[in-house]
Order: structure tokens, then C-alpha cells, then sequence
């Protein structure tokens, strides 16, 4: 299947469906769900379909489920409270893979100037952000949509713009001066 525009992308109901060829004319487009949306797409490509949902009788509204939350307070005058946070964190990020942190002393101003940041690179043309769109796993700053596309079953409908800082920070250079 060829597709010289991602209103292209929104066919493919039939036996014929070719899931590959339809990934990669969405990654080639480099210009992920933000893209699509854009582009005025009036279906969702099937990639991104999951299938029946099957939500079963174990959800309610009043789950007792909960984000685990992470306390930073006094990790760095008490050698004891530092390795218990440590664990936690481990915990969470095994058990959940994310959690809440809280006590750890970055200013609201700095947070909210954060999502401004994201905010204001995916609200910027498509051209710029795609300068930005790799899979390169080696790069600092990347801007992609889904990082198992290729190999997931369904995509998740999002975008990503993460920064990699660990073992080494990444240059300011490289990151878009909207974030800046």
C-alpha cells in the first residue's frame, strides 16, 4: 500500500489490510497523532485499534487502587530515609511503572514552565516538530510517536518529547528553543 498523505491512513477496513505498510507510512510521516489530528484524519487508523475491551466485573468507580507516592522529605540529611525511598522507588516502578513524587523542593513556577515547554512544541507546525522526530534510542532529545510501533499490537494514540539525562545530561543546544 503507497500513501502520499495520512488521509490515507484512515482505510484499510478489508481481508488486504497491510498493518506494516500503514506503520510505516505513519512513521515516515514524522508527524505522529498530533499529525493525524492536523490533517484533518475523520478515522482512526487501525493500528490503533485494540480489539474488543473487555473491562470485566472487577472495575468500579471506587477502585482502591492508588498512584504510589514517593516522599522526597529528608533523603538528603537521613542516610536510613534515602535507601527507603530508594526501594520505593523501585517498588513503584516495578509494580506500576510510574508513581507521584511530592516534597521535592522544585518550585511550581519551574513545573508549570515545564508543561508550557511540551505544551508549546506540540503546538508548533508540523515542519519544526519533525526536525525533532527520531527512533534513535541514542539520541538526548527526541520527539516520536509510540515507542513499540513496530512491534506493538495496537499503538497507543500519543506523542512523546522526552529528554534523556542519565548517565550523562543532555546538550541545551539540542533542545527545541520553544522549551527553552
Amino acid at each position: 500500500m503507497v500513501v502520499k498523505n495520512t488521509n490515507q491512513l484512515e482505510e484499510s477496513t478489508d481481508s488486504t489490510y497491510d498493518r506494516k505498510a500503514e506503520v510505516k507510512a505513519f512513521d515516515d510521516s514524522k508527524a505522529g497523532v498530533n499529525g493525524l489530528v492536523e490533517s484533518g484524519v475523520s478515522k482512526i487508523p487501525r493500528f490503533f485499534h485494540a480489539g474488543k475491551l473487555d473491562i470485566g466485573e472487577n472495575s468500579t468507580s471506587d477502585s482502591k487502587l492508588r498512584v504510589p507516592i514517593v516522599d522526597l522529605k529528608d533523603i538528603h540529611n537521613n542516610p536510613a530515609r534515602r535507601v527507603e525511598v530508594i526501594g520505593q522507588i523501585q517498588s513503584a516502578c516495578h509494580e506500576w511503572g510510574f508513581f507521584q513524587v511530592i516534597n521535592h523542593e522544585i518550585p511550581i513556577t519551574v513545573l508549570d514552565e515545564m508543561v508550557d515547554g511540551i505544551r508549546s512544541f506540540h503546538e508548533q507546525d508540523a515542519d519544526v516538530r519533525k526536525e525533532f522526530y527520531t527512533r534513535d534510542l541514542k539520541k538526548k532529545v527526541m520527539y516520536y510517536s509510540n515507542v513499540h510501533l513496530f512491534s506493538g499490537q495496537a499503538a497507543n494514540w500519543r506523542d512523546t518529547f522526552g529528554f534523556a539525562v542519565a548517565p550523562h545530561p543532555f546538550n541545551p543546544d539540542e533542545v527545541p528553543s520553544v522549551c527553552r
